[in-house]
């Protein structure tokens, strides 16, 4: 019997979506929990700080933190008073949006422009990797001063070029000069607890829980715990405490830090693991 032919995928998209046999889907970047902020696993954001040529962007934000040595003149400039220029756009794209509502209680800034999320500012310039977009920046401290110059898009996989530019062959591994050994990791919390405390809402169901012990009360509403909450029972009255630091009702990070093993507990089905039944001796 003739062995069936393997078939090997040609097109990005199919070599994306390719998933290794025994692999679960959240091991898939599409459904991991990092894919575009941070999560324990890596901080996808550390990628487009180096889409344009000659230039390094902050992770999560708009702002120039460095330029190439070799770097023309103009692009220096982007430095010269130090970190106060920022992108405000690329190919006549907005990198900022106007920012209005009330303040949160994690900052103090009312309103203003605010830079958006990379993945979806960069969506119309990464398809023009290799070409040169015109790119407007800011003078933070002094908002009349502008400094417009021409940059090169990074592409964002690892390709083969032939003397024209022209790609003649890619593959789905991240480009070295858009993310070298490390860069993935480098802005994640250490210790670990940092971040698994911090984001304390629903983005992070994949890797912690977050509403347990869920019942349905007397009124008819689901009614639970808050999983960071010291003091859980699994009473189906009990009301969410929602995520607040300075909470005492919640574990503290420096609880985590000096005994995670302890303030941490499984979720089975998702209620509290029963308590441990003494051994027989």
């Amino acid at each position: 019997m003739k062995k069936p032919e393997k078939i090997q995928p040609r097109n990005l998209s199919a070599q994306l979506q390719y998933r290794g046999m025994g692999n679960s889907p959240g091991s898939h970047p599409s459904s991991a929990v990092s894919n575009s902020f941070p999560g324990l696993e890596m901080d996808f954001r550390n990628i487009w700080k180096n889409i344009f040529e000659g230039i390094v962007l902050l992770e999560y934000s708009n702002l120039v933190t460095g330029v190439d040595e070799n770097a023309d003149k103009k692009i220096k400039a982007l430095m010269s008073e130090g970190p106060v220029y920022e992108l405000i756009t690329a190919d006549e794209k907005k990198m900022t949006a106007p920012l209005t509502g009330p303040a949160h209680r994690h900052t103090h800034k009312l309103s203003g422009d605010v830079a958006l999320e990379w993945s979806n500012a960069l969506a119309e310039i990464l398809p023009k990797a290799g070409q040169v977009v015109r790119c407007k920046f800011q003078n933070n401290t002094n908002r009349r001063k502008h400094i417009t110059v021409d940059l090169k898009v990074r592409h964002f996989f690892d390709v083969d070029l032939n003397s024209n530019g022209k790609i003649t062959s890619q593959r789905v591994v991240i480009s070295r000069a858009m993310a070298g050994p490390g860069d993935l990791t480098q802005s994640l919390c250490s210790p670990w607890q940092n971040d698994y405390r911090e984001c304390g809402c629903f983005y992070w169901a994949a890797s912690r829980p977050d509403y347990v012990n869920v019942e349905s009360g007397s009124n008819g509403k689901s009614r639970g715990n808050n999983w960071m909450e010291k003091d859980r029972k699994g009473d189906p009255e009990a009301n969410y405490i929602v995520d607040d630091f300075a909470d005492a009702r919640l574990v503290t990070y420096d609880e985590l830090f000096t005994g995670w093993e302890q303030a941490l507990r499984f979720i089975i089905a998702g209620k509290d693991e029963p308590p441990l039944k003494p051994s027989k001796k």
